[in-house]
């Protein structure tokens, strides 16, 4: 089979499994939990670090809030079976990188890697990422490539990959909606709050050789729980979330 259509399968098989392959990295990472020490031996070093790992994740997470808020019905979804693009989007971060989902998946992630507090971990994370998420990429621009033609082209030759660049940046032409960030997002928001807690509690008993539940982790649990419930109840029984055109 030629190169690009070998890259072309595997990359939608990667873009059907996106959304699972990635936990079980993260897993596989968790395992050097064993050798977990305090930031500086110190656990109130360590626990600003918790917030600055924190930060670096939601970080991310706005980085798709900003781009999911403003794209139309039909793109930037969760499909995992086939590639779908209803129009092409190019305005928006869209106007300043290729992939701001995906940009924002990487800080995502990275603030759970950086959790660990290993230099040379997240030199791995980001080149498993890369090339993770290298062949994704390139399956998603071939189906845009024959879709859109040169439309594509023309956006895909002044708009980078991956780091943006604002010096042609365009105004969103769809206004933000919360209620379709509220739909599409509850899952990334909760999910980066619970593997972060789970690993303050496992780095806990490594280094004390105790179950510890910090006061401060539990009611960021506790919130980002009844948020995701609420949310999650409010998509799939009612239709308050719906938005026309979204």
């Amino acid at each position: 089979m030629p190169l690009r259509e070998d890259f072309e399968r595997s990359g939608n098989w990667l873009f059907r499994w996106r959304s699972f392959l990635p936990v079980i990295v993260l897993a596989g990472f968790a395992l050097i939990l064993k050798e977990f020490t305090f930031l500086g031996n110190s656990e109130r070093l360590d626990q600003w670090w918790e917030v600055f790992c924190l930060g670096v994740s939601f970080f991310g997470l706005t980085i798709r809030i900003l781009t999911i808020g403003h794209t139309p019905y039909g793109t930037s979804g969760r499909n995992t079976h086939t590639q779908v693009a209803e129009t092409l989007n190019t305005t928006g971060l869209y106007s300043a990188v290729r992939n701001p989902l995906y940009l924002g998946n990487y800080f995502m992630s990275l603030g759970i890697v950086l959790f660990l507090h290993l230099w040379w971990l997240v030199v791995i994370y980001t080149l498993i990422f890369w090339l993770y998420y290298e062949r994704i990429i390139f399956a998603e621009e071939e189906f845009l490539r024959s879709k859109f033609g040169q439309s594509y082209l023309d956006w895909a030759n002044t708009t980078p990959v991956f780091i943006p660049s604002f010096a042609q940046y365009k105004s969103p032409e769809l206004c933000f909606s919360l209620k379709n960030v509220l739909r599409r997002e509850y899952n990334g928001f909760f999910a980066v709050i619970l593997i972060m807690f789970i690993l303050e509690v496992v780095g806990d008993i490594v280094v004390e050789g105790r179950v510890h539940f910090d006061q401060g982790w539990l009611l960021l649990l506790a919130v980002g729980f009844t948020v995701w419930a609420t949310l999650r109840f409010l998509k799939k029984h009612t239709t308050v979330l719906d938005v026309d055109g979204r």
